[in-house]
């Protein structure tokens, strides 16, 4: 098992590979497993991106985000601006039913609001406004109709975890109560617990996930 030392010039190294993130402006400390990145970035997708770098990382068991949005101000909007942007950007999106959806901006933060028929749906709405000009963090508050099914989320996670992380889901339990999905068993990273809970996300009719996944590092794998 690796040892917060080895954490941090691992994540420190896989930031620097990371093409739109300048690693200079990120720090990162770590202690007994849990990385805390800070720093000033001029984007929200790089604050996203600096997250997912270190959630990749083996060995991580939580990341804490104390990274801040700095717009420069060329990039700088006002919260009318970036709302009436928000409304065009979904109105533009054939996937999205804009019509459903209602947009908040405060100080640069963008809350999305509504009810859709399906969770691509969703997630679309996000990332039609993520990266946006000025936005400086999403909260994705939209709603889903449909009920998920417990037997075809299964099945996505193990295809989604085929495709992504080359290996089955056979260690992932299952379990949905109406609209709301529970994951339960082991994964080998923190990256694989992420995956799964996304992939329940996009299941039809998911509203809420509560993802129970405990993470198992490889070597327990290996001598089981």
């Amino acid at each position: 098992m690796k040892n917060d030392s080895q954490i941090q010039a691992d994540v420190q190294h896989q930031l620097k590979w990371e093409a739109i993130l300048n690693a200079s402006e990120i720090g990162v400390s770590v202690k007994n497993g849990i990385v805390t990145l800070s720093g000033i970035v001029d984007t929200y997708p790089k604050k996203i991106a600096a997250e997912k770098v270190a959630k990749s990382v083996y060995g991580v068991k939580a990341v804490a985000l104390d990274i801040q949005v700095g717009i420069s101000p060329a990039m700088s909007k006002s919260d009318t601006e970036i709302a009436e942007a928000c409304v065009n950007a979904l109105k533009w999106d054939s996937s999205v039913p804009d019509e459903k959806i209602k947009v908040k901006v405060e100080n640069g933060s963008v809350v999305i609001e509504g009810m859709v028929d399906w969770s691509y749906q969703r997630l679309a709405a996000k990332n039609a406004i993520v990266n946006l000009a000025g936005v400086k963090g999403v909260s994705n508050l939209i709603a889903v109709k449909q009920k998920p099914s417990s037997i075809d989320l299964k099945q996505k996670i193990k295809d989604s975890f085929i495709r992504t992380a080359g290996h089955d889901a056979d260690n992932i339990r299952v379990e949905s109560i109406g609209d709301k999905v529970i994951l339960r068993g082991s994964v080998r990273s923190l990256y694989e617990k992420e995956e799964a809970e996304n992939t329940a996300w996009s299941a039809p009719g998911v509203n809420e996930v509560d993802n129970k996944i405990e993470i198992v590092y490889q070597e327990l794998f290996e001598s089981a």
